[in-house]
């Protein structure tokens, strides 16, 4: 036998520590193998079969202490565990004699057990959808934006601020998938009671709205944030940078290689984070997919909670009425009885349109007409010539007329109007003839003054230590925002028909970007 066919005749030997998930009582050696576990947590070298067999839950502990002692052999057999000889109570010739030993974990045993731990959690796993995150992966984009201001960033900073965004990321996204997955198998009613369903349905449901509205809002500042990171072009040099950050240490034979591997990794991640917000070459975003299945999610909850209601007002399939009327007729007593329950059930009784009422069903009781009774000799029966003409006693109304809507579209058509006159006049009045101080502003109207908070908190957001000077962009990118700080000065008033604004002042200049190409103050 070669060496190659003696490798492969081993292989299994390599698997026998999870032999014992396939074999029976595989409760009982996964609970033998967990109390081992949690001995070696605790620092403790070896075990007992009675200290074994004291820390098994009652569910699975055998009757007698035999049981779990084959239970430790068969996984000495299969390598989970080590037997030595117990000398440590020995105080005769025949203690020698008898088979006492003590059992603890071996290398191979222990890396099963965590390879199923892992198996378990990753099953288990709910995942959550993670709104703050989002928010920390504006604030690592715009501390890259940050970066790109300088011709060399710093490799250190760089590398820091990229992996803080890559780490972010990669656990939105794990906790997304993660949660789509566990939140399919509640909508499908798998491993989840109806009660525990019932219960947190409504706050189910307030926690996706409210992550599809953070999605929606945050989705588009990212995407906006990476569009300047990229057609700036120093997104490269920033990879790069954190790339020889990363390939520092590598043997100087390995350096080339080492970096152009780790400039690989990085550019990947980056078009993986690109691809998550941006749609590109025909291919849907995935936040898009994302919200998108949230969306689905939300109908197809409300689905089962409908289902749910009928199962608990007593709606029954087709299969449990057979059942049931199969009992009904087991339960009768003689043919008449079956004859009148196979009518109520299949509807063979007189037809709708025959005139029926107390009278003719009090005759018929009083003098039945047998099964056997031909039509002729049967008594005849009074159809009303209305229902044998049309088949039922009212006639039909006039249709319903068709209901006008135009004063209704033609009433939000108008309000639509009005809105955008009243968001574009607020975006003219915010409009500056090149710069000017905050206190310059003068009075607003509510529309133009919470559109300037709007602008101004996005400015405000950008401002980092140390720094004199911002600019800012809308989150509809129609307008823009470039804020100076000023040395020294009294501060900015803002009247409002609600109060007085009051702040320090700084230079300001507000660019509406729709009107075309926007120059700076230095151009007017």
């Amino acid at each position: 036998m070669t060496a190659t066919t003696a490798a492969l005749a081993g292989e299994p030997d390599r698997f026998s520590p999870f032999a014992h998930l396939t074999v029976q009582n595989t409760a009982l050696y996964r609970q033998v193998m967990r109390a081992f576990v949690v001995a070696k947590e605790h620092f403790a070298v070896h075990l007992r079969p009675e200290d074994v067999h004291a820390a098994l839950p009652g569910e699975v502990r055998p009757g007698e202490l035999d049981g779990v002692v084959k239970a430790l052999d068969k996984l000495v057999e299969w390598g989970n565990l080590r037997a030595d000889p117990d000398t440590g109570r020995v105080t005769a010739v025949e203690d020698f004699y008898r088979k006492r030993f003590i059992y603890q974990l071996t290398q191979a045993g222990e890396a099963a057990e965590e390879a199923l731990a892992g198996y378990d959690e990753a099953l288990g796993r709910r995942g959550a959808l993670q709104a703050i995150a989002l928010h920390d992966i504006v604030t690592q984009l715009r501390a890259l934006l940050v970066l790109t201001a300088d011709d060399q960033p710093d490799p250190g900073k760089t590398h820091l601020a990229l992996d803080a965004l890559a780490s972010r990321f990669a656990a939105l996204a794990d906790n997304a998938r993660a949660f789509m997955g566990s939140l399919q198998r509640t909508i499908d009613l798998h491993e989840v009671e109806e009660a525990v369903f019932l219960a947190y349905k409504d706050r189910l449901i307030q926690y996706l709205e409210r992550f599809i509205q953070d999605l929606i809002t945050l989705g588009g500042r990212i995407a906006q944030l990476i569009l300047e990171l990229e057609e700036s072009g120093r997104i490269e040099v920033l990879l790069r940078a954190a790339a020889g950050r990363e390939a520092a240490d590598a043997a100087p034979e390995e350096a080339e290689h080492a970096t152009q591997e780790a400039y690989a990794h990085w550019a990947g991640r980056w078009d993986g984070l690109a691809a998550w917000f941006l749609t590109r070459n025909g291919r849907e975003s995935q936040a898009r997919l994302l919200r998108g299945r949230a969306l689905g999610a939300i109908p197809q909850m409300l689905a089962v909670v409908r289902v749910l209601g009928e199962r608990r007002a007593g709606r029954s399939d087709r299969s449990a009425d057979f059942r049931a009327l199969a009992r009904w007729f087991a339960e009768t007593s003689d043919d008449a009885s079956r004859h009148r329950l196979w009518r109520a059930a299949f509807g063979l009784y007189p037809a709708r349109h025959l005139t029926i009422d107390a009278d003719s069903l009090a005759a018929r009781v009083a003098a039945p007409v047998p099964p056997t009774t031909s039509w002729a000799a049967a008594p005849p029966l009074r159809i009303s010539p209305q229902l044998r003409r049309t088949g039922r006693y009212e006639r039909r109304g006039k249709p319903r007329k068709v209901e006008d809507r135009q004063e209704r579209r033609r009433h939000l058509a108008e309000v639509a109007a009005k809105q955008a006159a009243e968001t574009a006049a607020a975006r003219a009045r915010l409009v500056t003839d090149g710069t000017v101080r905050l206190s310059e502003l003068g009075e607003l109207d509510p529309a133009s003054f919470g559109l300037f908070l709007q602008l101004l908190g996005d400015a405000l957001a950008t401002w980092r230590p140390g720094m004199r000077h911002t600019v800012a962009t809308s989150n509809d990118g129609s307008m823009e925002i470039r804020l100076s700080a000023l040395t020294e000065g009294p501060a900015a008033e803002i009247r409002t028909p609600s109060g007085t604004f009051r702040g320090p002042d700084h230079l300001i200049e507000i660019v509406d970007l729709t009107d075309g190409p926007t120059h700076g103050a230095s151009d007017r």
